[in-house]
């Protein structure tokens, strides 16, 4: 299913899309790509995660969570870091392509680990006045433990966007998917270039 809706991309000029989500699993990089491509194709960067999460970690409750997700899609220009399926009815029938960063699992786990020290060294903010809780990722038989949610949805990722894909309703959309970091560099910089 996710061959059909598969576009391979050749060198261009110009990138022909102004409505992009990046989607994959925690810590596969969703944040950073769509930051870069909105500064090189001027677009909106709305990150999902900045929209949901509120001070102490508290989710925003869906009433509220969906309109702000609506408001920062409905203009013209804009690239989603990542995607909830709540999020699914309003992005994705906006969107015009998906870029799966669709890397292996020991590889994710590696950046994972890799930017749960960071942000423990660095103490650095996400969304608001959180700060990420070192020890509590580790901790596998917690909820709260992204190393569980990285494994809990990795496979779980697999069969979601091509069934996402595969919906009437998505048939509208081009997806992009990148198996490594290399991959995904080297077709940031034909945009760059």
């Amino acid at each position: 299913m996710a061959a059909k809706n598969s576009a391979i991309l050749p060198r261009m000029k110009k990138f022909p899309y102004k409505r992009i989500i990046v989607v994959g699993t925690t810590s596969s990089g969703k944040s950073t790509l769509a930051e870069k491509l909105a500064s090189i194709l001027g677009l909106d960067f709305v990150e999902l995660d900045a929209l949901y999460w509120q001070p102490n970690w508290v989710g925003t409750p869906d009433d509220e969570f969906i309109p702000k997700v609506a408001a920062a899609t409905s203009g013209e220009r804009w690239v989603v870091a990542g995607t909830y399926s709540r999020t699914i009815p309003t992005t994705w029938k906006r969107a015009e392509v998906i870029i799966w960063l669709d890397y292996s699992l020991p590889l994710i786990l590696w950046q994972l680990i890799k930017r749960t020290f960071r942000r423990n060294i660095t103490r650095e903010v996400l969304w608001g006045t959180n700060t990420d809780r070192f020890w509590i990722h580790f901790k596998l038989w917690s909820d709260e433990s992204l190393v569980r949610w990285l494994f809990k949805t990795y496979k779980r990722r697999k069969w979601q966007y091509p069934h996402f894909l595969g919906l009437p309703e998505h048939k509208h959309l081009k997806l992009l998917r990148f198996t490594s970091p290399k991959e995904t560099e080297a077709w940031l910089e034909t945009l760059e270039a």
